[in-house]
């Protein structure tokens, strides 16, 4: 893999937004996972996944968060955040079905008290692709049994937790891990069927929804403040392969709309758009209070057949039509594309929530380029303000290097570097370049 960013990219938001100074308010921070930091989930469906994996693809001690978080939100206090992502461990939680760990809730209980001594507003993710063992055992999120367990290991997690807690963000990026769990089998369980996919991703929204209401339901009877509970949608920009294929051009349209789209505007309207013969209906309506969205870069879909999954077309290489400037790739061989977060943040518009961007980064060896996709990412979200997009936050992603899933430990997203051997932390200068940000709330 690349370095990626070596050297100045091509601004394709060419000019910050005069005169703009993001709000007080505004959430300035970056974001972890529990299985990707805490180190030793040994209890889960992906550790049982790495055991197949190449030694170095495997999540091991990962950064030993679980004993360090205390001096890493120090470290993420003197960078002048003011709020935190994170997630929590259901295999931790219930370690067997029905058995709960007090221990594993008394931790996050003092995780979170940390964050709030500190300054920073706990935004909490309830799961963040990893299930335990037992559920995966049962059939995961294809067992129609799943969301009701979901919605009880929430009900738990809400009463011990919520009282410091104001934003809850349920399942991260339902859309990939539907992707690459059941559609290509690059992710545990491993399964490629498109009948499996759809099911689970009827079920991840029913899953939504009942977490949904017993957050609610827990906050009532607690008589706590009203909770925002949202999810982190995954959203690529997608475009044609050749803009002279009517083909291509249909085939990026679906994929939009189906892997961007779908998922959010059924949990708006309690229904989605039938799928050949498949229809998703859901108990209830509006259950967002804000979107969280995970934007990194832009993908180019050709045609590939009628069917499903053809009609969504599959990704390929940008053809010599392509005229529009592009950044360069990232060590995951990702394209820097800024202007995709503004086209997103106008688009997320018209369903009338808070926006939070809730992901951001670039994995990449070349921190000076880290420096410049902040503040290019973040031209984009002034824009977006300054046209009347209702933006509440930026988190980069991610707070630390980390564990990249079937990726391993190769790409660097931190704003602290790590040394994985001796688990020293080293602040990287773009971290100082997002603070002097964050601090004087304008672009350099």
């Amino acid at each position: 893999m690349g370095t990626g960013c070596a050297g100045t990219h091509q601004s394709i938001i060419e000019t910050a937004p005069r005169a703009f100074t993001f709000p007080k308010s505004f959430l300035w921070g970056a974001a972890t996972s529990a299985h990707q930091v805490e180190g030793n989930n040994t209890n889960s469906d992906w550790w049982e996944w790495e055991q197949t994996l190449p030694l170095q693809a495997r999540s091991g001690q990962a950064d030993d968060e679980w004993d360090r978080f205390e001096e890493d939100f120090k470290l993420a206090q003197t960078l002048g955040h003011n709020a935190h992502r994170f997630s929590i461990e259901w295999s931790r939680i219930e370690p067997k079905e029905g058995q709960w760990d007090s221990s594993a809730l008394d931790h996050y209980a003092k995780v979170i008290r940390s964050l709030r001594s500190k300054g920073m507003e706990p935004i909490v993710t309830l799961n963040h692709f990893t299930i335990p063992l037992w559920l995966s055992h049962q059939g995961g999120w294809y067992s129609d049994n799943t969301p009701k367990l979901f919605a009880r290991y929430v009900q738990k997690v809400s009463e011990a937790l919520g009282s410091n807690v104001h934003y809850w963000m349920t399942i991260n990026e339902p859309g990939v891990l539907t992707y690459k769990g059941y559609l290509t089998g690059e992710w545990p369980p491993g399964i490629k069927s498109p009948e499996k996919a759809l099911k689970v991703f009827k079920n991840l929204l029913l899953g939504h929804v009942l977490a949904y209401e017993k957050i609610k339901e827990v906050y009532t009877l607690k008589s706590w403040r009203e909770p925002l509970v949202g999810i982190a949608q995954s959203v690529l920009i997608f475009r044609a392969c050749s803009d002279f294929s009517l083909r291509d051009r249909v085939a990026a349209r679906f994929r939009h709309w189906m892997f961007n789209h779908l998922f959010v505007q059924a949990l708006i309207r309690g229904r989605a758009y039938c799928i050949g013969v498949f229809s998703i209906h859901l108990p209830k309506a509006k259950t967002l209070d804000f979107i969280g969205l995970n934007y990194y870069t832009r993908e180019f879909v050709r045609h590939n057949g009628f069917g499903f999954p053809g009609i969504v077309g599959q990704a390929c290489t940008a053809t010599v039509e392509q005229n529009e400037p592009t950044g360069k790739d990232s060590s995951l061989s990702w394209e820097i594309y800024p202007k995709g977060l503004y086209t997103f943040l106008k688009d997320f518009s018209r369903y009338k929530l808070p926006l939070l961007v809730s992901e951001n980064g670039i994995g990449t060896d070349d921190d000076t380029g880290r420096s410049e996709f902040i503040v290019e990412h973040l031209k984009a979200i002034a824009q977006a303000m300054q046209e009347g997009v209702h933006v509440i936050g930026y988190l980069y992603w991610s707070l630390l290097d980390n564990y990249e899933w079937a990726e391993g430990f190769v790409p660097r997203f931190g704003l602290i570097g790590v040394d994985y051997k001796t688990q020293q932390r080293s602040v990287r200068p773009s971290a100082k370049v997002f603070e002097g940000i964050i601090r004087s709330g304008k672009l350099p």
